[in-house]
């Protein structure tokens, strides 16, 4: 058969589903562009397979008419990220220099020698990196079927996911294929004069978990502890356990320390500052390191590579299609002197 007869024998065919030929069935018609288009149209480590089989990994969605928007839990999520630095890199190898010490002057008279001054010490940041990763997969027929959209909805899961991990990694990650958090380093009792660098300081409460007596004047030691340069744009973080116990304290004159928000978008302060719940702090327990109080832009440095990368694989492991996301990213603490740690304990 020639090319010009094959072509002639495919239009004919194509000609069959001209508008009319036959109905459209009830939920026949398919989200059209961008993600969803790809992810229908076009893998797989699997953790779970959505499959119309089972009804609980997704035989309930098939079947039968439901509402096509799907409620979920609300997982919590580290905000660590929108107070810290983040900086997008072009590999793994991201190194960042931070000086300490500054530049000493010194004064002379009008003919006096000027001998050489000290110059800063240079230190070397190189923030811990790991690969966030998720393969889910869903069969071809549950993608066909359901009448929500699934790769929206499976996009949307593994967003939360990476966020809620990566958040956890940024307070106590432990540096292994994965950043490293701002509690998992060393801490001691040490002024920022005589500290190490990379260590962070605490101010103990006086008691083996709990807050000593008069626990606002411990709140106010750790915001002095931090000096003037980086108050300015400080905040609290901690849990909400450990912020429900510090919201009912009072001062002498009966006046709480914990100040509400006003206004809309405003957060609320405590002691002038304002608060940040991130649900991967510990609870307060001997020992614990459970309020931080600092600067994060200044003080914790996050490196991500690039935005989560989506592959989908519909040829793996068939009849089932694996949606493959990655996403590359580290973290440190880039300056040791901005952020500040309150431990419940006696010293």
């Amino acid at each position: 058969m020639s090319r010009t007869d094959l072509a002639a024998s495919f239009a004919a065919v194509e000609g069959l589903g001209v508008a009319g030929a036959r109905p459209m069935l009830s939920g026949g018609a398919a989200p059209s562009g961008g993600f969803a288009s790809f992810v229908r149209s076009g893998s797989v480590v699997e953790m779970k397979a959505l499959s119309g089989t089972n009804d609980a990994a997704g035989g309930y969605a098939v079947p039968r008419e439901i509402d096509a928007a799907i409620n979920a839990t609300l997982a919590s999520i580290s905000p660590i990220r929108a107070i810290a630095n983040v900086v997008k890199v072009g590999s793994a190898g991201y190194r960042k220099l931070v000086t300490s010490g500054g530049t000493p002057s010194g004064w002379s008279g009008e003919t006096d020698g000027r001998p050489e001054t000290a110059t800063p010490t240079f230190n070397e940041i190189a923030p811990p990196m790991g690969e966030l990763y998720a393969n889910p997969a869903a069969s071809q027929a549950m993608l066909d079927d359901a009448n929500f959209d699934v790769e929206e909805w499976l996009a949307g899961e593994i967003a939360t996911e990476f966020a809620r991990a990566e958040g956890a990694a940024f307070v106590s990650g432990n540096g292994m294929n994965r950043p490293k958090g701002f509690l998992s380093g060393a801490v001691a009792v040490t002024g920022d004069a005589t500290r190490a660098f990379g260590t962070l300081q605490y101010l103990p409460t006086g008691a083996a978990g709990a807050f000593s007596t008069n626990p606002e004047e411990r709140l106010i030691d750790l915001v002095q502890s931090l000096r003037a340069p980086y108050r300015q744009g400080a905040s609290f973080v901690m849990n909400s356990a450990t912020l429900a116990r510090i919201r009912k304290f009072k001062t002498s004159d009966g006046q709480f320390l914990w100040s509400p928000s006003l206004a809309a978008g405003q957060p609320a302060t405590l002691l002038g500052y304002p608060v940040v719940e991130a649900e991967d702090m510990p609870d307060i327990a001997a020992n614990s390191l459970s309020i931080a109080f600092g600067n994060f832009r200044a003080g914790y440095l996050i490196a991500e590579r690039t935005e989560t990368q989506i592959l989908r694989d519909p040829y793996s492991n068939k009849p089932f299609v694996h949606f493959y996301a990655t996403k590359r990213v580290g973290g440190a603490v880039s300056n040791s002197e901005a952020i500040k740690l309150l431990r419940f304990s006696a010293s």
